[in-house]
């Protein structure tokens, strides 16, 4: 079944810490952007583009035939990028968009779909986004995996870099931290969001949260500001992201195995 119409923005920022220039990383002879906009070309996207902070990348998409726009340099964060790109291709405040990131070449089309879904049924919600179960407590444990708690419509209470729900009355976990929780079953996150513009626009300007700051987690400023995320959890766990050369080097096995793994 496709989703309801949407469209899809790819926010790319040259600069990285980890990995300089990552959107035009090579993978498979093309970069790493141009990766990630033909897996969301092969959604149900009514369009598909890049919102780059660099003519570096803006050239590199429009070589290989992918729509982009170039958003200035200075954003503190992609959310505003997004929302410039918005005012840049004329999108009316009631459309979705999908923000797919730009360091996921192997993100599945149909978490797309689904993601952008999710947020057309839900009108009491302003954003969406992704989350699957989590199977190991290394990972449950693990700060750099952000964990979500729902409630039973499948809306988000919150977001944390810690351990939640935490299992008060289980058994001790490994040394490396707790138990995994039996119910509700544990949820790793999934960075792909889902926006009405009209919120999008806003966004930036609403004030900035402390839970948002402590946790370093920019969607918890929607939750501290009273608005409500629809989650849509599915059963796969995405293919890896690339943060790192030691994540670029694994993508690009993948990618140089066969074009487009795990549709």
């Amino acid at each position: 079944m496709g989703a309801p119409p949407f469209h899809v923005l790819i926010p790319a920022r040259l600069a990285s810490t980890r990995l300089p220039r990552k959107p035009l990383a090579d993978i498979a002879g093309l970069p790493m952007v141009v990766h990630v906009a033909r897996r969301a070309l092969a959604s149900n996207a009514l369009s598909v583009t890049v919102a780059a902070d660099d003519a570096a990348i803006l050239n590199a998409c429009k070589s290989a035939g992918i729509a982009a726009v170039l958003t200035r340099p200075d954003h503190p964060s992609g959310s505003d990028r997004l929302a410039e790109a918005c005012d840049l291709i004329g999108l009316a405040d009631e459309a979705v968009v999908v923000n797919v990131q730009g360091d996921e070449p192997l993100m599945n089309p149909h978490l797309i779909d689904a993601v952008a879904r999710q947020l057309h049924e839900r009108a009491d919600c302003v954003m969406s986004t992704a989350a699957h179960a989590l199977h190991d407590a290394t990972d449950f444990a693990n700060t750099n995996v952000v964990k979500v708690v729902l409630d039973r419509q499948d809306t988000a209470l919150y977001f944390s870099r810690a351990p939640i729900p935490l299992w008060r009355d289980g058994a001790a976990g490994p040394a490396s931290g707790p138990a995994l929780p039996i119910q509700p079953p544990a949820l790793r996150h999934i960075g792909i969001y889902g926006y009405r513009v009209g919120f999008l626009r806003r966004f930036p300007r609403l004030e900035p949260a402390p839970i948002e700051q402590c946790e370093s987690l920019e969607q918890l400023r929607v939750l501290w500001h009273g608005e409500r995320i629809a989650v849509h959890v599915t059963h796969e766990a995405p293919g890896p992201g690339v943060d790192t050369p030691q994540d670029l080097e694994r993508v690009r096995a993948l990618l140089g195995a066969t074009a487009y793994p795990s549709l």
